[in-house]
């Protein structure tokens, strides 16, 4: 319930000319009481505790179906193709950059190499820029995400060839 709701229900209860509403959810409880000689309510107190947001999944779409055949070997394949490379994931949720500033160079390309402790990315969080550290070696195969997207913990950020 936003102010603007509570101040339209402080001015139906005045108007009705009731003397005291209690009005209580799992999220928070109002208290409302008018005095007789007053036209105006007051409001005695309002107690809105601090809940986390939940996280709602949102529906997925179903894939077109081409061919059965085909759709399981197309899977099989890009399967196999990446399972060869390593998935560097992100470590925090934050918003994903690939340089330090918009005129800066991109920190790492598709087919540069990289060894660790090589910087590829910087993730802000809570106007905080994390600098994201290579812990492997190999070569940057495939970057999986957009410049200045938002990004969720463990979520994949390159694609690296170890060989």
């Amino acid at each position: 319930m936003d102010l603007n709701e509570i101040q339209s229900l402080i001015k139906f209860v005045a108007k009705a000319g009731v003397s005291e509403v209690d009005l209580e959810t799992k999220d928070f409880k109002l208290s409302i009481k008018t005095t007789s000689g007053k036209s105006e309510p007051t409001t005695v107190y309002a107690q809105m505790p601090v809940a986390m947001p939940q996280q709602m999944q949102l529906p997925t779409a179903a894939p077109a179906v081409a061919s059965p055949v085909a759709s399981s070997e197309a899977s099989t394949t890009s399967a196999d193709a990446n399972s060869k490379y390593v998935t560097i994931k992100s470590p925090m949720i934050g918003t994903f950059y690939r340089a330090s500033g918009p005129e800066k160079p991109i920190y790492v390309q598709v087919g540069d190499e990289i060894a660790p402790g090589k910087v590829l990315c910087i993730i802000e969080a809570m106007k905080l820029f994390n600098e994201i550290e290579s812990e492997i070696s190999g070569k940057i195969v495939k970057v999986l995400v957009d410049d200045a997207t938002p990004v969720e913990y463990d979520q994949p950020l390159f694609l690296v060839d170890p060989s």
